[in-house]
């Protein structure tokens, strides 16, 4: 017998300023997929014109499940995420719609593709003990030793690589299991959903880079400024904290300080985000198998549109 075909589920990958929301919103007013943001910054309250969040009038034209889920004041991890995105893809398929996931935070989507590792924490003790050892001993010594209890991960670890040598034993002996076991099965989490992976990428980096300047220019005249020092008057925060990490917080945090020269800000924030889109650039050429699509022609949404609708004809027919 045929094992049942798994239901369709879109993601749309690509680094800022590629376009993904307007393809995202293009696809839902074309098809029935609900919208989920993958967007480590989105997910905070009051954080709004820094993370080029959807305004009120478009959410409600068209909702972004996982937006304003938390605090400024708090920190929303990988694995949280994924939990969060299983859940509302699990409720939307049960509502007879398409989840399409849009966003450019891609540690959250390799997290929702191929799940996390559920690896010990860290054990000072045994870190301790495993050093001293190291000291009497040699690392090289304690790569034999690895090399007998987890073959796979010594082979692939240089014998004077000590960080990880003693992380790899630290877990040996945590866990009683090879971290390459552990790994292995985290990779066997795959989402239960016929996936197709759309990832947006600039054929010309110039455009992108200029596109990304006048997104942080119309973030300014939009009152960044101003939502900083609000953030700053309503909760509880430091520079310290994933929200005021932010591509644009930071900097405008450290002008409002003194710490970054105010004619400064501009220049700084924009060269933050370049950094930024070169990170999921490179994220989506190395870790992802999408089907990929240059975010600047003209015909791009058509050209999704397209392929959006070969998919769903075959997952409804197969």
């Amino acid at each position: 017998m045929n094992s049942p075909r798994l239901p369709p589920a879109i993601l749309i990958m690509g680094p800022t300023a590629s376009g993904k929301t307007a393809v995202a919103m293009a696809l839902a007013d074309r098809f029935p997929v609900e919208l989920i943001s993958v967007d480590s910054a989105q997910v905070f309250r009051d954080m709004d014109v820094g993370t080029a969040k959807p305004d009120r009038a478009t959410l409600a034209r068209y909702p972004h499940r996982l937006i304003d889920l938390i605090s400024p004041e708090e920190s929303y991890s990988a694995a949280r995420f994924r939990s969060d995105a299983l859940a509302a893809m699990a409720e939307i398929t049960a509502a007879g719609k398409v989840p399409l996931l849009v966003g450019g935070t891609m540690l959250y989507f390799r997290a929702l593709l191929h799940g996390l590792a559920d690896l010990p924490q860290a054990d000072a003790q045994l870190r301790a003990e495993i050093d001293a050892e190291a000291a009497a001993e040699g690392w090289p010594a304690m790569h034999a030793k690895l090399a007998v209890l987890d073959p796979s991960t010594a082979a692939r670890l240089h014998a004077t690589d000590s960080q990880r040598i003693q992380r790899a034993l630290e877990i040996c002996r945590l866990s009683g299991r090879p971290m390459s076991e552990l790994l292995a099965a985290s990779a066997q989490q795959k989402p239960p959903y016929d996936l197709l992976q759309i990832g947006l990428l600039p054929s010309d980096r110039a455009v992108l880079h200029q596109r990304i300047a006048r997104r942080f220019d119309e973030m300014l005249l939009a009152g960044l400024d101003e939502e900083v020092r609000a953030l700053r008057q309503k909760y509880r925060l430091d520079l310290g904290l994933p929200s005021m990490r932010c591509v644009g917080y930071r900097q405008t945090w450290e002008a409002q300080d003194g710490l970054l020269p105010r004619q400064e800000l501009r220049d700084r924030g924009i060269f933050a985000t370049r950094q930024l889109a070169k990170r999921q650039i490179t994220w989506l050429t190395n870790s992802f198998e999408a089907e990929n699509f240059d975010c600047l022609d003209p015909a791009l949404t058509d050209q999704i549109s397209a392929r959006v609708a070969a998919f769903l004809s075959s997952a409804a027919n197969p």
